[in-house]
């Protein structure tokens, strides 16, 4: 791994991403295997295990690093498909697995005790008892925070825990507690939880209504933009809904996270290393984000970091960003 102001884990959809991420300076990638035991369960993503294991050679070959999610929850009755995920992580060499189900934590922990494991966003460890829970039955080496925490959350929950974290620097905004989404299922039958599809496109619809854009999932119509309006891709969270007798985003508006002007504070507050979400985007934006947060991590590291490292603004969701959390109360 580079010498590096702090870790950049970077989207791998594909083994293409996964070659942009690396030559664009990511010192970890993450991804996925064509299936749902990960989150990203979507058509022309992943990695079959033949892919997976030439992705992981190539990442060592560069000096790069593998992480796999595994981070979905199988149904009682029906681990075979997620243990066998595990089972193919340790062979193909990755250098962690991402995971929140208890359970194939458990199968993990027996199984590959020498590989090691991850608490993924989906499980939504969000406070010093929680994390310490999965240390001492899982030992888990590092958690991934959700998105609703201040740096100050941030900073407490290292010190109470001791362990290594992981945050969101860049992507989507979550709502509230993460992991356990079944919005979508309400609308479509599938959720990220179980078959790692949140809003399958299959299932969205964009309609003309006077001079206006419908955006529907299933039956249900989401949201309404003019054409002048930030547009989000439909997902539920990201929905306009009447409460009250007034119509609002009632969850998250359409914006992008993006934490690159607070790199300082949260290597200040302990954090090991910084999170991109978009493992469903293009090369080109792998490419994009992962090199202006390469450039901004080397500046604060030869202490020549300039304010507002590159303008990510047009690969943020709705061509808007936000801090988020880290400094933004609950509303």
């Amino acid at each position: 791994m580079r010498s590096s102001y702090l870790e950049l884990v970077c989207p791998a959809g594909t083994p293409a991403a996964l070659h942009a991420a690396v030559a664009a300076g990511a010192d970890t990638v993450y991804c996925g295997f064509r299936d749902c035991t990960n989150a990203r369960n979507y058509p022309g993503l992943n990695f079959d295990m033949d892919e997976m294991i030439a992705g992981v050679t190539y990442a060592h070959e560069h000096g790069c690093k593998v992480l796999v999610t595994i981070n979905t929850f199988p149904r009682a009755g029906q681990e075979k498909s997620w243990h066998q995920a595990v089972d193919n992580a340790a062979i193909a060499g990755a250098d962690a697995i991402i995971l929140a189900d208890i359970g194939l934590l458990d199968y993990a922990t027996r199984s590959h005790p020498g590989l090691r494991r991850h608490l993924s966003v989906q499980a939504s460890a969000a406070n010093a008892l929680s994390i310490l829970f999965y240390r001492e039955h899982f030992d888990i080496k590092r958690v991934v925070l959700p998105r609703v925490l201040s740096i100050e959350d941030v900073a407490s929950l290292i010190q109470q825990t001791e362990m290594e974290t992981e945050v969101f620097a860049f992507g989507s905004v979550g709502p509230m507690s993460e992991g356990r989404c079944f919005l979508s299922s309400y609308m479509t039958g599938l959720s990220p939880t179980h078959e790692g599809v949140c809003a399958p496109a299959s299932h969205v619809v964009y309609q003309d209504d006077n001079h206006c854009i419908k955006s529907c999932l299933g039956s249900v119509t989401l949201n309404k933009f003019s054409k002048d309006e930030p547009a989000a891709y439909p997902t539920p969270c990201k929905g306009r809904y009447e409460a009250n007798g007034r119509t609002s985003y009632l969850f998250e508006e359409p914006i992008g996270l993006n934490a690159v002007d607070i790199l300082p504070q949260l290597k200040a507050a302990g954090v090991t290393a910084l999170k991109i979400e978009g493992r469903q985007r293009s090369r080109a934006y792998v490419s994009k984000v992962v090199g202006t947060f390469r450039k901004a991590l080397d500046d604060l590291a030869a202490g020549t970091q300039t304010h507002g490292s590159g303008d990510l603004k047009t690969m943020a969701e709705g061509g808007r960003e936000t801090s988020g959390a880290y400094k933004k109360g609950w509303r």
